[in-house]
């Protein structure tokens, strides 16, 4: 799979050009991490998941995504997550700012307000009016490992400085998993996966994150599979290409 692709097909709301999507710092990228790695606030009672420390791993990249969270249902009458797709938003320059973490919020507001629109329309959009800086795309392939399954995987193959770089990507694995502390019941969890290839990242942990959760329960043969739009950052660890 390659870069989402870049297409309009539904009308742009005319609200857009006072929204998070016309904000000039969506140009800023490729900013210094190195001492940023304060940038991820984990719970402090939590225990499932590990922030590295700054002699193991040291901040590289920070991602703030928007996309769909994808399920259908089982024969338990349950949903149950069989991917994502996501554009992944450098915000890099902003790690460690006052507004940091009101981000999140922000682009969910604006994200679920655009009813009838699919990332790929947002973005479309986007790079005719104000493109914004993409660092990666999100989304699963099958496990490199198995063969079996799914794997979640970031591409920064077609984005930003990696651009045409082909070891530009991370294919993960999950390590740990907290529910959302702010909402549980709306918000997907936060996650830590480690790596199971690609040289982009050692490891990426999923905060702040906001929606994703489908419903809870659906009529197995009847319900049909739905996306559920969500946003949460992505901080990428270690790496091997910089």
């Amino acid at each position: 799979m390659v870069a989402l692709p870049h297409a309009l097909h539904t009308l742009w709301p005319a609200a857009a050009a006072s929204t998070f999507w016309s904000w000039s710092w969506l140009h800023a990228a490729n900013c210094d991490l190195t001492n940023q790695a304060s940038s991820l606030v984990l719970p402090q009672t939590q225990i499932q998941l590990v922030a590295p420390t700054p002699n193991n791993l040291t901040l590289s990249s920070v991602g703030l995504a928007f996309g769909v969270q994808n399920y259908t249902c089982t024969q338990t009458n349950n949903f149950t997550n069989i991917g994502a797709v996501a554009e992944l938003i450098d915000m890099s320059c902003l790690a460690g700012s006052s507004v940091f973490h009101d981000l999140p919020d922000q682009l969910y507001s604006s994200w679920v307000n655009f009813n009838h629109s699919s990332v790929q329309d947002i973005i479309g959009h986007l790079h005719m009016r104000n493109p914004p800086e993409i660092l990666a795309q999100h989304y699963f392939i099958t496990n490199p490992t198995t063969g079996q399954g799914l794997s979640p995987k970031w591409d920064f193959t077609s984005s930003g400085k990696f651009n045409g770089n082909s070891n530009a990507f991370f294919v993960g694995k999950g390590e740990g998993s907290l529910p959302s502390p702010n909402d549980p019941k709306q918000d997907i969890n936060w996650l830590q996966v480690g790596n199971l290839q690609g040289k982009i990242a050692d490891m990426v942990f999923r905060t702040d994150t906001r929606g994703g959760q489908p419903p809870s329960s659906c009529e197995f043969g009847k319900s049909p599979d739905i996306s559920v739009k969500y946003v949460s950052y992505y901080f990428f660890f270690g790496g091997s290409i910089h």
